[in-house]
């Protein structure tokens, strides 16, 4: 059976088909500009490829009860010109097929959990660091949402004492995606990240926030696997810091398996940047 995947982010759509392995059988990009330019090519896409269902793994917030009238709704966003849209509606009513929905970070813990690094596990969680900073938790085997969906990246922090950087965040400045994002790196020390390779000192601060967030979300919800995935965490040396940072930050508190395994308990995304794509499969699955 062949199944449809959308991962609609702030820069792209990825549209997708794939199979009820997660294989991905083949994928375009479009650029994500208002609806009215970019959602004719996506439906173009999707029309004839027979698709039995699909997924939208989606940039939020976005509405997720099934029993408010906005379900389907991206709601208030910085992208402007997406806010109030109906995705799920247009694209139910454009295609006639089942659709299923969630986060982008949440599609991204789906597809880890179903075909990647955290397979077979109950209580996973997974953080994207680039451009944002987002969240999403499996708790005894259900992905989480409850009010909305957990906004994990503005979480607030204790600044380090050196850190004279005010934050991006322009809600709450000082939280993590204000402090540790990527546009917050290059705010902060005058280069976007890929140019700061050799500079210790971004990458022990770095290392420092993401660090303190872990050990809080370890205490909170208390996961058996964190994956780590987004561009940010593409600078590899920044795993081994966090690990490190971690354990300082639990200060031998919490005595378990995982955490003295910490190496294979803080780990990178395990599906070659596809495990969004792969969790739209999986969301597409499930809703057929």
């Amino acid at each position: 059976m062949i199944y449809g995947a959308l991962e609609a982010g702030g820069t792209k759509m990825v549209c997708a088909i794939g199979d009820e392995n997660g294989k991905i059988l083949e994928q375009i990009s479009v650029p994500t500009k208002n609806p009215e330019d970019t959602m004719p090519a996506i439906i173009d896409y999707f029309k004839d490829k027979n698709i039995a269902a699909l997924g939208i793994a989606c940039f939020g917030p976005i509405e997720l009860d099934k029993s408010s009238p906005d379900y389907g709704h991206i709601q208030k966003t910085p992208k402007l010109m997406w806010a109030g849209y109906d995705i799920v509606g247009v694209m139910k009513e454009s295609l006639k097929v089942p659709v299923g929905f969630d986060t982008d970070v949440n599609g991204s813990l789906i597809g880890e959990v179903t075909w990647g690094a955290a397979k077979g596990l109950s209580d996973v969680l997974y953080i994207t660091i680039g451009t944002g900073v987002g969240g999403g938790i499996l708790s005894g085997g259900n992905v989480v949402h409850g009010m909305l969906h957990p906004e994990l990246g503005h979480m607030r922090l204790v600044k380090a004492e050196n850190d004279l950087y005010e934050g991006k965040c322009p809600f709450h400045g000082t939280c993590l995606e204000g402090l540790a994002a990527g546009p917050a790196i290059e705010a902060r020390w005058g280069a976007p990240a890929r140019e700061l390779i050799d500079k210790e000192e971004v990458w022990e601060l770095e290392s420092y926030y993401i660090a303190q967030a872990l050990a809080t979300l370890i205490l909170t919800i208390s996961p058996k696997k964190i994956i780590l995935g987004g561009g940010v965490m593409h600078v590899e040396k920044l795993f081994p810091m966090i690990r490190k940072k971690v354990l300082e930050n639990l200060n031998g508190y919490l005595v378990t398996k995982e955490l003295e395994d910490i190496d294979n308990y803080i780990i990178p995304a395990g599906l070659n940047d596809d495990q969004g794509i792969m969790g739209a499969i999986k969301l597409a699955m499930d809703a057929g």
